[in-house]
Protein backbone atom coordinates (compact mmCIF):
# COMPACT_ATOMS: atom_id res chain seq x y z
CA UNK A 1 0.00 0.00 0.00
CA UNK A 2 1.43 3.58 -0.35
CA UNK A 3 -0.02 6.69 0.68
CA UNK A 4 0.87 9.91 -0.58
CA UNK A 5 1.34 13.03 2.22
CA UNK A 6 1.52 16.43 0.49
CA UNK A 7 2.72 19.17 2.75
CA UNK A 8 2.58 23.23 3.40
CA UNK A 9 4.48 24.81 5.14
CA UNK A 10 3.93 27.37 7.95
CA UNK A 11 6.05 28.74 10.59
CA UNK A 12 4.41 27.39 13.34
CA UNK A 13 3.37 24.02 12.22
CA UNK A 14 3.07 22.37 9.01
CA UNK A 15 -0.50 20.54 7.54
CA UNK A 16 -1.10 18.14 5.37
CA UNK A 17 -3.08 15.48 2.99
CA UNK A 18 -2.69 12.53 3.77
CA UNK A 19 -3.99 10.07 0.16
CA UNK A 20 -3.74 6.98 -1.63
CA UNK A 21 -3.89 6.60 -5.59
CA UNK A 22 -7.39 6.60 -5.09
CA UNK A 23 -8.97 8.43 -2.11
CA UNK A 24 -8.45 10.88 0.60
CA UNK A 25 -7.55 9.52 4.24
CA UNK A 26 -7.04 12.37 5.98
CA UNK A 27 -5.54 15.60 6.83
CA UNK A 28 -2.15 16.06 8.74
CA UNK A 29 -0.57 17.97 11.61
CA UNK A 30 2.64 17.92 12.07
CA UNK A 31 5.69 20.78 14.06
CA UNK A 32 7.38 23.17 11.57
CA UNK A 33 9.94 23.06 9.59
CA UNK A 34 13.51 23.42 11.36
CA UNK A 35 16.12 21.52 9.58
CA UNK A 36 15.19 17.96 10.83
CA UNK A 37 16.10 18.85 14.59
CA UNK A 38 14.97 16.09 16.87
CA UNK A 39 12.00 16.69 18.59
CA UNK A 40 10.71 20.26 17.37
CA UNK A 41 10.57 19.58 14.17
CA UNK A 42 8.87 17.67 11.29
CA UNK A 43 10.91 14.73 9.44
CA UNK A 44 12.28 15.39 6.03
CA UNK A 45 10.35 14.41 2.46
CA UNK A 46 11.00 11.63 1.50
CA UNK A 47 9.46 7.47 1.23
CA UNK A 48 9.06 5.65 4.10
CA UNK A 49 8.34 2.02 5.28
CA UNK A 50 5.14 1.89 8.05
CA UNK A 51 4.72 -0.62 10.89
CA UNK A 52 1.93 -1.20 12.81
CA UNK A 53 3.16 -1.02 16.69
CA UNK A 54 1.25 -0.57 19.74
CA UNK A 55 2.64 1.19 23.00
CA UNK A 56 0.46 1.51 26.35
CA UNK A 57 0.60 5.08 25.74
CA UNK A 58 -0.85 5.39 22.30
CA UNK A 59 -2.32 1.75 22.03
CA UNK A 60 -2.08 0.51 17.95
CA UNK A 61 -0.23 3.38 16.07
CA UNK A 62 1.54 3.43 13.44
CA UNK A 63 5.87 3.64 13.54
CA UNK A 64 7.72 5.10 10.43
CA UNK A 65 11.17 3.62 9.67
CA UNK A 66 14.30 5.01 8.44
CA UNK A 67 14.21 8.08 8.95
CA UNK A 68 17.31 9.47 8.29
CA UNK A 69 19.29 11.11 12.09
CA UNK A 70 15.76 10.46 13.68
CA UNK A 71 13.85 7.56 15.66
CA UNK A 72 10.62 6.67 16.71
CA UNK A 73 8.82 8.97 14.36
CA UNK A 74 5.10 7.79 14.64
CA UNK A 75 1.96 8.65 13.34
CA UNK A 76 -0.52 9.26 16.37
CA UNK A 77 -3.70 10.69 17.47
CA UNK A 78 -3.46 14.60 18.56
CA UNK A 79 -4.94 17.63 17.65
CA UNK A 80 -2.03 20.39 18.61
CA UNK A 81 1.39 20.01 17.37
CA UNK A 82 3.19 22.23 19.47
CA UNK A 83 1.59 20.76 22.24
CA UNK A 84 1.09 17.33 21.42
CA UNK A 85 4.11 16.06 19.07
CA UNK A 86 7.78 15.74 18.90
CA UNK A 87 8.37 15.14 15.05
CA UNK A 88 5.71 13.05 14.80
CA UNK A 89 2.27 13.14 12.55
CA UNK A 90 -0.99 13.39 13.96
CA UNK A 91 -3.95 12.36 11.17
CA UNK A 92 -6.85 14.92 11.92
CA UNK A 93 -10.53 14.77 10.49
CA UNK A 94 -9.91 18.89 9.90
CA UNK A 95 -7.33 21.26 10.47
CA UNK A 96 -8.95 24.15 12.65
CA UNK A 97 -5.55 26.44 12.83
CA UNK A 98 -1.65 26.10 11.83
CA UNK A 99 -0.84 23.24 12.95
CA UNK A 100 -4.12 22.00 14.98
CA UNK A 101 -7.14 19.77 14.18
CA UNK A 102 -9.84 18.46 15.74
CA UNK A 103 -11.41 14.79 15.79
CA UNK A 104 -7.32 13.02 15.75
CA UNK A 105 -8.80 9.45 16.91
CA UNK A 106 -11.48 9.20 14.60
CA UNK A 107 -8.88 10.01 11.44
CA UNK A 108 -6.44 7.19 13.42
CA UNK A 109 -8.91 4.77 12.68
CA UNK A 110 -9.82 4.84 9.95
CA UNK A 111 -6.24 4.94 8.85
CA UNK A 112 -5.67 1.74 10.67
CA UNK A 113 -8.80 0.26 8.68
CA UNK A 114 -6.54 0.53 5.75
CA UNK A 115 -3.25 -0.83 7.93
CA UNK A 116 -5.49 -3.81 8.66
CA UNK A 117 -6.87 -4.64 4.95
CA UNK A 118 -2.64 -4.15 4.05
CA UNK A 119 -1.70 -6.44 7.20
CA UNK A 120 -4.22 -9.16 6.08
CA UNK A 121 -3.08 -9.32 2.35
CA UNK A 122 0.75 -9.25 3.45
CA UNK A 123 1.49 -6.09 2.11
CA UNK A 124 3.88 -3.67 2.67
CA UNK A 125 2.90 -0.24 3.48
CA UNK A 126 5.02 2.92 2.36
CA UNK A 127 4.10 6.87 3.07
CA UNK A 128 6.29 9.66 0.26
CA UNK A 129 5.96 12.81 1.90
CA UNK A 130 6.56 15.76 -0.31
CA UNK A 131 5.38 18.86 -1.05
CA UNK A 132 4.28 21.63 -4.04
CA UNK A 133 7.32 24.36 -2.66
CA UNK A 134 9.37 22.76 -0.45
CA UNK A 135 10.19 22.83 3.09
CA UNK A 136 11.69 26.64 3.29
CA UNK A 137 8.80 28.29 1.38
CA UNK A 138 6.24 29.10 4.21
CA UNK A 139 2.76 30.31 3.72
Amino acid sequence: MEWILVRTYHQQGTHGVLSTADQLVCYTIELPWLHNWPQVSCIPEGRYPVQKRYSTRFQWHLHLTDVPGRDLILIHPANHAQKELKGCIAPVTQITGIGQGIFSRRACAALMELVEQAVQQNEPIFITIRSTAGPNNYL
